[in-house]
């Protein structure tokens, strides 16, 4: 990727020069970075992420952006944004330069009623969730991910997989989407996954995604047979107050609180969110 330079200017609109490839020129890697974390830095502070910033502390996104290696300029995935936490942090950061795209897993026939109406019709309803946002920088798409056909493939940098392999997991959408992200991903493409984290020896009928918590070797071995390699892993968003064994799983803890009697929820709340692996792969050729 090339060398970023930033001025007051660009700085306060997080624009940033087209980048021209994943490598930085020799030498100059300790400037991207400082250049990549005064932008990241001024994405973090906007006023728009005034409700968003107290999940900071939990989700660590300067930390785990840098690891994912997400630079302004790249074409990012984010898959099954939800309700647009980490959209709000991605689009000013990646910059007018940068691609953002929002993707769904597409509803089956065997799909529930409830989970399709959830996932579906994202290209429809997430650009106009997102206008209400007032973000200045990447332009924003969103697709179900049937509806990317092949002149998309290898043309994206980074895809981002926040605390959602165990929705894939238990839908049986985990095979098919890998194999769809493998495709869309450049050659020298990235794959992140942060996921709620259950102990090593959990039992069976816990680490099943029904519980939203997986044991962390079963991750690494799910998505590696699907065709990629892991790079690194890191503890960024490790929490060991959590001891991931929550009976009506990790939605008991903050923020949502699921089937928590008020009397109880000062214990969950000393807990914080739950304790998170943060993994990279790289798609194997």
């Amino acid at each position: 990727m090339r060398r970023l330079v930033v001025s007051a200017a660009t700085a306060l609109g997080l624009m940033v020069m087209p980048a021209t490839s994943n490598a930085a020129p020799a030498g100059a890697t300790e400037d991207l970075c400082e250049a990549c974390d005064t932008l990241l830095d001024l994405s973090l502070a906007h006023p728009r992420r005034a409700q968003d910033r107290a999940r900071d502390i939990f989700r660590h996104p300067a930390e785990t952006l840098s690891f994912f290696r997400v630079r302004p300029g790249m074409t990012v995935i984010d898959y099954m944004p939800s309700g647009g936490w980490y959209t709000r942090v991605l689009v000013p950061y990646l910059g007018k330069d940068g691609r953002y795209i929002g993707l769904n897993p597409a509803a089956g026939p065997g799909t529930a009623p409830g989970m399709a109406e959830m996932i579906g019709g994202l290209r429809e309803k997430f650009p106009v969730e997102a206008a209400k946002w007032n973000l200045a920088g990447a332009p924003v798409e969103a697709f179900n991910s049937d509806q990317l056909g092949e002149d998309r493939y290898g043309t994206v940098d980074r895809a981002l997989i926040f605390r959602e392999i165990h929705n894939l997991h238990r839908m049986d959408f985990l095979r098919s989407e890998l194999a769809r992200l493998r495709k869309l991903l450049k050659d020298d493409g990235l794959l992140g996954i942060v996921q709620h984290r259950t102990k090593a020896d959990a039992p069976a009928a816990y680490t099943d995604g029904n519980k939203g918590y997986m044991r962390q070797k079963d991750v690494i071995a799910l998505v590696e047979a699907n065709g990629f390699e892991l790079v690194a892993t890191s503890e960024i968003n490790a929490n060991s107050k959590d001891p991931a064994n929550h009976p009506n799983g990790v939605w008991m803890l903050p923020p949502n609180y699921r089937s928590v009697a008020e009397a109880d929820k000062p214990r969950y709340t000393a807990i914080g969110e739950s304790d998170r692996m943060t993994l990279l792969f790289r798609k194997r050729p």
